[in-house]
């Protein structure tokens, strides 16, 4: 006797405009489960943390994690080749994560990656645990970046230097970041990776670099880099601007890698053009894992179309995930991360699963199934009905 036919599985979802319309779910994409060739792109996710919703603390004031599907999770990401950003915004660095409990989790994600061949780990120095209306001069800035870079080093660490909001506030023009960038590389015992992480990320950095137009700040930008090429090894941009990513890439000196942190236009300019290409360093890696790496396998074969075929589909997902307000957008990561069962609850730090609505997160579930990124629908499909619920929809 044959099987009896399997229905799809249908949700009742929001819409925009106040209604309920069904939503049939697609079969999952069939992804690589390891990379089948090494990559011709250096690729590395800002991996989310995962809380422990068990923990008796006041979500809004202290930060609980789970270790155990913190770590997990960054296996999963190094077991498909990519490289793990500790301790970014992703993370909810700045947004709920505090200096001390990101110390504690590079500790532990370097610790993890001894027993991963090739695992990748950079991890965020910033200035963080500095109130910046505690900051007076720039030697505070300077001070402060200094204690989180030794203590990094001090564990074996390579550093992706974060923008700090207390130099945005005590700056006064773009002689200030010079001299804090300046002392900075003057002293780590690696290249590192600079982020420039713009306002729409983060409020608090607006006027990065001196200026408030991003073109003028590129010059200074530029112009530190490339006077101190040997100590960096790239650079990151955050401002979701293709045409300005691709104009500064085009600046910086030989050797010096453009990591593209453009969670729009990531497609295009990991892909390059006749003058270069853009490197990873991206929040939306840790949503489309299995994607990226099956793309980034394609790219590795000579395979453009097919790399871009892949990508194509995750665009809507990732656009939709960082609309504005931007800097909400860890809430779509770590949504994702739990219908895929990477997680068994929805719980973040901060509370921060209820910065977004379920209007929007019901559009997230959409988009990841079109993408076909939902690896178990019927997983994903009983945990968005109990989430409807919560919010009043019998799906």
């Amino acid at each position: 006797m044959n099987a009896p036919e399997r229905l799809p599985l249908k949700l009742a979802l929001p819409t925009v405009d106040g209604g309920i319309e069904p939503h049939a779910l697609g079969a999952p994409r069939a992804f690589p489960a390891r990379p089948v060739r090494a990559f011709n792109r250096v690729a590395y996710s800002a991996a989310h943390v995962v809380a422990d919703p068990l923990a008796r603390v006041d979500p809004w004031l202290d930060a609980a994690i789970d270790w155990d599907a913190t770590l997990a999770y960054r296996r999963h990401l190094w077991s498909l080749g990519l490289g793990v950003a500790e301790a970014m915004d992703t993370a909810q660095r700045g947004m709920g994560l505090d200096w001390p409990t990101s110390l504690t989790l590079i500790r532990h994600t370097l610790g993890a990656a001894r027993d991963v061949s090739g695992a990748l780990v950079a991890s965020g120095a910033g200035t963080d645990h500095l109130a910046p209306e505690d900051a007076r001069t720039i030697d505070d800035v300077i001070r402060a970046y200094e204690e989180q870079i030794g203590a990094i080093e001090a564990l074996g660490g390579r550093i992706i230097l974060m923008a700090s909001r207390a130099l945005a506030r005590v700056a006064r023009s773009p002689a200030d970041y010079e001299r804090v960038y300046a002392r900075i590389l003057s002293q780590v015992r690696e290249p590192v990776i600079i982020h420039w992480l713009g306002e729409m990320f983060d409020p608090a950095l607006a006027g990065y670099w001196g200026d408030v137009d991003h073109v003028r700040a590129m010059d200074t930008a530029v112009g530190v880099i490339n006077a101190h090429a040997a100590k960096v090894d790239g650079v990151k941009v955050s401002l979701l601007d293709a045409d300005k990513e691709i104009a500064m890439r085009r600046r910086l000196a030989s050797g010096v890698r453009m990591y593209t942190g453009d969670d729009f236009n990531y497609a295009e300019l990991i892909a390059g053009d006749a003058q270069g290409h853009s490197d990873a360093l991206l929040g939306i890696f840790d949503a489309i894992a299995p994607a990226a790496s099956a793309a980034l396998g394609e790219l590795a074969a000579g395979d453009v179309a097919t790399f871009h075929e892949i990508l194509a589909a995750t665009v809507p997902l990732s656009r939709h995930i960082f609309d504005a307000p931007t800097r909400f957008y860890k809430t779509g990561v770590v949504f994702l991360a739990w219908l895929n069962g990477h997680q068994n609850h929805f719980t973040m730090i901060g509370g921060q699963q209820s910065a977004r609505s379920i209007v929007h997160l019901a559009d997230v579930f959409r988009l990841a199934d079109r993408a076909g990124l939902l690896r178990d629908p019927e997983l994903a499909c009983a945990r968005m009905r109990a989430l409807l619920c919560v919010h009043g929809i019998e799906a």
